[in-house]
């Protein structure tokens, strides 16, 4: 398995900076998104621009998080992520 630490350089960081960093750690895009549980498609679309829409929502937002692209928040329940649920 990979170590998910992809945050080593401040945030946030540009495709290029992720890419180097892949490239610096032996690891494959490819595995990384799918020891994650993303798509490879996708993650590779968000790297190279060629998703149009921007990450704000579901699994472009948390690839986006993730790599470092952006800075945000990986929520895994709607109900309680801005407090315990009613």
């Amino acid at each position: 398995m990979y170590v998910h630490n992809m945050n080593s350089i401040s945030l946030p960081k540009t495709p290029e900076q992720v890419k180097a960093e892949f490239l610096r750690k032996g690891i494959s895009v490819r595995g990384w998104a799918m020891d994650n549980g993303f798509n490879p498609s996708l993650v590779h679309e968000i790297l190279s621009g060629r998703n149009k829409r921007p990450c704000t929502r579901g699994q472009s937002h948390k690839i986006a998080v993730r790599l470092g692209l952006k800075k945000g928040e990986i929520v895994y329940s709607r109900a309680t992520a801005f407090g315990s649920a009613v």
